[in-house]
């Protein structure tokens, strides 16, 4: 993905022009008036993103004469995490912080809960994701709202040529613009018959196989698409089941089609090969099509966002979140909640994404159609079941249902992509297993 033109930008809104106050918000204005608030925020890579999140909180600084000061920090070399990591042990910093998929969790107990402002966004703004509920929602309580900018799903983008005319599948007719999916036959059985298909045609699918988020997210999908976890909700290994074997055994006929290095490949080698043009489907974000549009126009021309394949238990398809959280040091808490409740509005949701040319996405069921999603192109309506807005498929987190502890090692340590990979190189199932289970029991010691 594209690195961020600006790593670091902060600006500060002292307007004291009088408006009603704001009605979406169960604030009183005059309850912290003329405070300040400070915020760090993920610093999009999309140039130009930051702009209307940016304009979004002076507008609201604007009429609730709040003085705000927005830090909009990298995540490249882990610089939003520190930042976190940092604030959080010295109980000082920010009072917003964007927090990545798993931090809610790391955080609880120095979060606070913002459950009167996810009652209200659910109930106007429709239901949130499972995966969202799974990392957001703790013992009985939301601890953080999620994000618009910078959560994606990473799904299938496939070169509409090959798989059309290698493969047979005609990826534009199984998932139609403006319209519902017809994929039933889009199955883990014809997923690899296409990769087999691409394979011999000279354009392969580019499915990594690394230690890096991409490369675990499209694990996690697969897994769960056979109903395959490796240590369950109440914290017991469960690695040596059948639904683990399969999905081990599906992992390697796959890893036969792909190319030999697909185990060291990180977050950037699958949209490089893409758009390349050697790739026939990557699993990723609407980042590498965007690209293709600027460099490589006769590629991305021929691109095509759509939903995973379904494996026996169901269908699939990577989902990363952020959230915003709200310190318990904060000294400004009220203001905080305002200020998140207007940036979960759906008009504020809607510039969001389309200032990031529809790579981010809101969780909630009812903000899945904005119109750039179906006008978007070359080709025209690309994008359009990229946001899923027909619940085709269950948005899911690898690791997941473990507590959180432990899911998140899984994760970070990509033990499922590790897993594959060992099996697919010789190693006798047992023997990946064994090791797998000895990996989990050291997660859980630590």
């Amino acid at each position: 993905m594209a690195s961020a033109k600006i790593a670091r930008r902060r600006f500060v809104t002292t307007t004291a022009a009088a408006s009603a106050a704001f009605v979406a918000a169960p604030f009183v204005r005059g309850a912290h008036a003329a405070g300040k608030l400070s915020l760090a925020m993920w610093d999009h890579w999309v140039p130009n993103a930051n702009n209307a999140t940016s304009a979004l909180i002076k507008e609201w600084a604007d009429k609730e004469k709040v003085e705000v000061q927005v830090d909009f920090i990298t995540s490249q070399g882990n610089k939003l995490l520190l930042t976190g990591a940092a604030e959080s042990q010295a109980k000082s910093g920010h009072d917003i912080i964007a927090l990545s998929t798993w931090l809610p969790s790391r955080y609880a107990e120095q979060l606070v809960p913002v459950d009167d402002l996810m009652t209200q966004l659910i109930k106007q703004n429709g239901a949130v994701n499972a995966t969202v509920e799974y990392l957001g929602h703790l013992k009985g309580k939301w601890i953080a709202v999620p994000a618009t900018v910078g959560s994606q799903i990473k799904g299938p983008c496939s070169r509409l040529d090959y798989m059309k005319n290698l493969a047979g599948l005609d990826m534009r007719a199984m998932y139609p613009a403006g319209s519902a999916p017809k994929a039933d036959n889009w199955t883990f059985d014809t997923f690899l018959k296409a990769a087999e298909a691409c394979h011999k045609g000279g354009h392969p699918f580019g499915i990594g196989l690394g230690s890096t988020a991409d490369n675990v997210d499209t694990a996690g999908a697969i897994f769960h698409g056979f109903g395959a976890m490796l240590v369950d909700a109440k914290g017991e290994i469960a690695v040596k089941s059948d639904a683990v074997r399969q999905a081990l055994e599906f992992y390697k006929k796959l890893m036969s089609f792909l190319l030999a290095d697909v185990p060291a490949w990180d977050d950037a080698s699958n949209n490089k090969f893409l758009v390349s043009g050697q790739g026939a489907l990557i699993m990723n974000p609407p980042s590498a099509w965007a690209v293709a549009k600027r460099d490589a126009p006769q590629v991305a021309e021929q691109l095509w966002t759509h939903g995973f394949a379904a494996g026996p238990k169901g269908r699939y398809a990577p989902f990363t979140p952020y959230f915003w959280g709200i310190w318990n040091f904060s000294k400004n808490q009220a203001a905080a909640k305002s200020l998140l409740m207007h940036l979960s509005q759906p008009s504020s949701a809607e510039k969001m994404v389309e200032a990031s040319g529809g790579y981010d996405l809101p969780s909630f069921a009812n903000l899945t159609t904005f119109k750039i999603w179906a006008e978007a192109g070359p080709p025209k309506g690309t994008l359009y079941h990229y946001a899923n807005p027909f619940n085709h498929q269950t948005l899911s987190v690898a690791g997941a249902p473990a507590p959180h502890a432990i899911a998140e090692r899984i994760y970070t340590q990509a033990t499922q992509t590790q897993m594959a990979v060992r099996y697919f190189r010789g190693e006798a199932m047992e023997k990946t297993l064994a090791w797998a289970a000895s990996e989990l029991e050291g997660f859980m010691r630590n």
